[in-house]
C-alpha cells in the first residue's frame, strides 16, 4: 500500500511538471510580461489544442488513479488524489520557475471545460488538500481493517458541496457567455473572459461548499 502511495504521488508531481512545461511556454508567448487578466486571445486551432490537452490530463490522472486502488472506492479516491497533488506542485512548480504567484490570492484561469474556471490560487488549493486527505482517510481506515464505501449520504453531500464550489470558479464566465451568445456576438469558449478584470472572489460561498464536502468525508469517519 505505502509502494503504491509513493509510486501515485511522484506520477502525480511528474505530471504537474508537464503541466507547468506547457504553461510557462504558453506564457512565454501570449504573457511575455506576466499572466494577468484580462486574457489575451488565442486562435482556435491553439485553443481546441488546450481543451483536448485537459481532457486528456484528466484522463491520464484517473487512469493512474484507477491502477493505484483494488476497491471501486480506492480507485476513486485515488484519482482525487493524484488530481489534489498534481494541481499543488503544478503552483508550486510555477512559483520556482516563473516565481508566481505573487501571492496566494492572485487569480488564475483554472480551467476551460466546460466553461471557463477562474479563482484566487488558494481556492482550487483548498479543493485539492480536501481530496488527498479523502484518500489518505480511506488508506487509513484500510489499514485498520475497515474498508470504506462511499455510501449514498457522501455522495450526495459532496456533489453538493463541489456544485457549490464549482459555482463560484464558473458563475462570472457563464454570465458572459449567456450574454455573448444571446446577442450573437463571435461567440467562443474564451470570449467570455477577453474583457473580465476579476476583483472579488466569493469566498462566503465557497467555504459554504467546502464545509459540505468536508462534512461529506466527516461521514466516513464513521464506518
Amino acid at each position: 500500500m505505502k509502494a503504491k502511495l509513493i509510486n501515485l504521488t511522484l506520477f502525480s508531481i511528474a505530471m504537474a511538471m508537464l503541466e507547468t512545461a506547457v504553461v510557462i511556454y504558453l506564457r512565454a508567448l501570449f504573457y511575455p510580461e506576466g499572466f494577468k487578466f484580462p486574457v489575451e486571445t488565442i486562435g482556435s486551432t491553439l485553443l481546441i489544442t488546450e481543451l483536448f490537452r485537459e481532457l486528456a490530463t484528466i484522463i491520464m490522472l484517473g487512469s493512474i488513479g484507477y491502477m493505484n486502488g483494488e476497491t471501486k472506492t480506492e480507485r476513486f479516491t485515488a484519482f482525487l488524489f493524484s488530481f489534489g497533488i498534481w494541481d499543488i506542485f503544478y503552483y508550486v512548480f510555477l512559483k520556482v520557475f516563473l516565481n508566481w504567484p505573487a501571492s496566494i490570492l492572485d487569480w488564475d484561469l483554472l480551467f476551460l471545460l466546460p466553461v471557463p474556471w477562474i479563482g484566487p490560487v488558494l481556492a482550487p488549493c483548498l479543493v485539492s488538500a480536501s481530496f488527498i486527505g479523502l484518500h489518505l482517510l480511506v488508506l487509513h481506515k484500510k489499514k485498520q481493517g475497515k474498508a470504506i464505501v462511499l455510501h449514498r449520504t457522501f455522495w450526495a453531500l459532496s456533489a453538493l458541496g463541489f456544485a457549490v464550489m464549482l459555482y463560484t470558479f464558473m458563475a462570472d464566465s457563464t454570465a458572459i457567455l449567456i450574454e455573448i451568445y444571446k446577442k450573437d456576438i463571435n461567440f467562443d469558449l474564451l470570449s467570455g473572459i477577453r474583457t473580465l478584470i476579476p476583483k472579488s472572489y466569493n469566498w462566503p460561498v465557497f467555504l459554504l461548499g467546502e464545509i459540505v464536502f468536508l462534512g461529506a468525508i466527516s461521514t466516513l469517519k464513521k464506518q
